[in-house]
């Protein structure tokens, strides 16, 4: 055994990224684990509890500031029991104990620093702790002796505080009100998103400015529904400004996790494969709308990135790339103005210069100096199209220098160390990147993203569940495992759910519904209406929660009440539409107070308020006619719509699925489509512009 193994901790034997990051530190980490209370309980020491994930750059400070440093360590050694949570594995846990340091300390970020007692009840929580005390924020060589002091001389009042949190931890937020949120809510929700709006650089409230695509897709639902165009220009402003920010990589593609400042300019430059996932859902619906070919562009390069770099041989996605190299966040992205000039021709750096405003001093402002780096990040000061004028030159020359500086940077950069790949394979995440491909397959037809989504699908199918039919969340060294949650199941049969709807292969809907009668099975509140985080049979948290908000991403309850609708209209079955109507009513009261914080629910709820739409096509799958009917059905913008295919003659699977469809024949010999929309059911017609007529469809 060579010295470095000897100093490894018990995290050197997990899968994951990040607790891998810590498996050398001196500290005495322990993955969650019974093994780790037991300790606590024999030891009668308190727990330290820091929640992370690998591409955080907060979370390597505090790795090499504090979790490197031998005093630190011997101080938390002596006194704690310390635990190490990846929440990207493990968001059960995470989600418990953020709504613990909300309630203890009103904030709540990563890394996620928690006190708390053998029991697993918080008595104190924080974010970030720098390693000595600095301007007026306590340091851990001052935090951890005093907390070490009080569990010894305080100890009850730490643990009525404890108790006190996990009661709350575990009482349902939600009242009993049982009314069905109603046609106001959608409303009140624009009017609330017109309010944060910002009108002059596009998102949603000030910085730091988080792409809330869950707003940009309600807001398309809510131009559909209203026909309100101030909805739609909202969309349009925020992703307009977020493709010419510095948070979406010019070179390479992809969007960075958020922006510091309002402008999109500064970005935190970890790329999340579930930011790109909905990024491609959003830009793909507003092309569908406006036909604006820069959000076709967007699209398919942040494809290309994922297929690229966060896909794996076996056809899973990776996790994330991540914000730091060679010990800097963002230096992999950055540059001075003379390595510009070292690499582009003279006409390309002028191109350059003025479209991406470079200059010596940098247009980077580095936010934690609060000053100029003398770095540049490639961004659109102003549009290429819009810099012909001062350049004197004609449009297309200006897309030609700047398209061919930046294949150059883009190649300079590659020789450059890159930030690491987090390639742990997700479920949760995995099931919206096959929804994002699925989308766009349909809106541009192109056979190599649908090959991509079935991949991801089959491998998932493949290595992703148990004996039973239960889902795992992890994939990592050809190993599956934790339980799946929730997310993994919401967010996997809406990927199924569009990759039928893209495919129309009749195996990824049935796949669905088990799935949702499994997940209902094991995580549905018989009491109380909707889907607990975790399962029945999960035994190692204070309390089960539910998780209805929707942020940066949709929470699974509104993703499953979509499912649950769409289900419902292409199945016929009134199970999903009852169930769908008891986990609405669970959002009530939480929707009469901010209904902008659930907007992704209300854009299936305007789905169920209608009018909604149902096409079932009776035709060969694959024939001419068959393909006339389906292609203006996948690349129009049709949010209420569900669309059901059926080979002609008797079809036992597609009866098992959907047996209202079994009467259904085809006219004249023709492919045939049937539409019911407001419950009423029109002549069913083998004209595809007829069809489009029925459907409001404009070409």
């Amino acid at each position: 055994m060579n010295e470095k193994e000897k100093s490894a901790n018990r995290l050197k034997d997990e899968s994951s990224p990040y607790l891998l990051q810590h498996a050398y530190n001196p500290v005495d980490w322990y993955p969650w684990s019974e093994e780790a209370f037991e300790r606590a309980r024999n030891d009668d020491k308190p727990i330290f509890l820091s929640i992370g994930y690998s591409t955080c750059h907060w979370c390597h400070v505090m790795e090499r500031e504090s979790f490197s440093d031998p005093d630190i360590a011997r101080v938390l050694n002596q006194h704690y029991i310390c635990i190490k949570v990846d929440r990207e594995e493990r968001p059960d846990i995470d989600q418990v104990y953020m709504t613990a340091a909300q309630m203890l300390s009103g904030t709540g970020g990563w890394p996620l620093s928690i006190f708390m007692t053998p029991e697993k009840k918080p008595f104190f929580a924080t974010t970030y702790i720098p390693k000595e005390s600095i301007y007026g924020r306590t340091g851990l060589m001052d935090l951890l002796p005093r907390i070490a002091s009080l569990w010894r001389a305080q100890r009850e009042n730490l643990l009525s505080a404890a108790d006190e949190v996990a009661n709350l931890i575990g009482t349902p937020s939600e009242l009993r009100n049982r009314k069905k949120p109603g046609r106001d809510i959608p409303v009140r929700g624009y009017e609330e998103i017109l309010l944060q709006f910002d009108r002059v650089w596009g998102g949603f409230g000030g910085a730091p400015k988080f792409p809330m695509h869950s707003h940009s897709m309600f807001l398309h639902r809510y131009w559909k529904w209203s026909g309100s165009e101030k909805a739609l220009e909202m969309v349009q402003k925020t992703l307009e400004m977020m493709a010419r920010g510095g948070i979406y990589d010019h070179l390479g593609f992809g969007f960075h996790r958020y922006s510091t400042d309002r402008r999109w300019m500064v970005p935190h430059f970890e790329k999340m494969l579930y930011d790109q996932a909905m990024a491609v859902l959003a830009y793909t619906e507003s092309f569908q709308i406006t036909g604006n070919t820069r959000f076709r562009e967007v699209v398919e390069d942040c494809l290309s990135f994922v297929a690229r770099e966060l896909t794996s041989a076996e056809g899973g996605f990776f996790s994330a790339r991540d914000a730091d190299s060679e010990g800097e966040e963002g230096k992999y992205y950055l540059w001075t103005r003379q390595e510009i000039r070292d690499i582009l021709t003279k006409e390309e750096d002028r191109v350059l210069s003025l479209v991406s405003h470079i200059t010596t001093q940098g247009n980077f402002l580095d936010p934690a100096i609060g000053d100029r780096t003398g770095k540049n990040i490639i961004h659109l000061a102003i549009a290429p199209g819009e810099a012909s004028k001062a350049l004197g030159m004609q449009g297309d020359e200006v897309f030609m220098y700047f398209d061919s500086a930046r294949r150059k940077l883009l190649a300079a950069r590659q020789e450059r160390p890159a930030p690491s790949i987090d390639d742990k394979i997700l479920t949760d995440w995995n099931g919206l990147m096959i929804a994002a491909f699925s989308s766009a397959f349909k809106a541009f037809q192109k056979p190599e993203y649908l090959e991509t989504a079935e991949n991801a699908a089959t491998f998932i199918i493949a290595h992703m569940k148990d004996q039973t039919g239960a889902l795992f969340h992890r994939y990592r060294g050809e190993k599956a495992g934790i339980p799946g949650m929730a997310g993994d199941y919401a967010y996997l049969i809406w990927g199924l759910i569009e990759l039928y709807s893209a495919s129309f292969r009749l195996k990824y809907l049935s796949y669905a519904l088990e799935l949702e009668n499994y997940f209902s099975t094991g995580f549905w509140d018989e009491k109380s209406g909707g889907y607990y985080t975790v399962s029945h049979t999960a035994g190692d948290l204070i309390a089960r929660q539910k998780e209805l908000y929707d942020g940066a991403l949709p929470s699974p309850n509104s993703v499953a009440y979509s499912n649950l609708i769409r289900l419902f209209m292409l199945t016929g079955d009134v199970t999903y539409r009852n169930r769908a109507v008891r986990l609405a009513k669970l959002y009530t009261i939480s929707l009469l107070k901010s209904p902008a914080s659930y907007t992704f629910f209300t854009g299936g709820l305007m789905q169920e308020l209608g009018p909604a739409s149902q096409v079932v096509i009776i035709g060969e799958d694959g024939a001419p006619d068959t393909e006339t009917m389906i292609r203006p059905l996948q690349k129009a913008f049709l949010p209420f719509t569900t669309v059901l295919l059926r080979k002609p003659g008797k079809n036992q699977a597609m009866d098992r699925v959907a047996a209202f469809t079994s009467a259904y024949t085809m006219h004249e010999e023709k492919a045939t489509a049937y539409v019911c929309s407001r419950h009423t059911c029109k002549s069913p017609t083998t004209d595809a512009d007829q069809m489009k007529i029925l459907l409001g469809i404009e070409d």
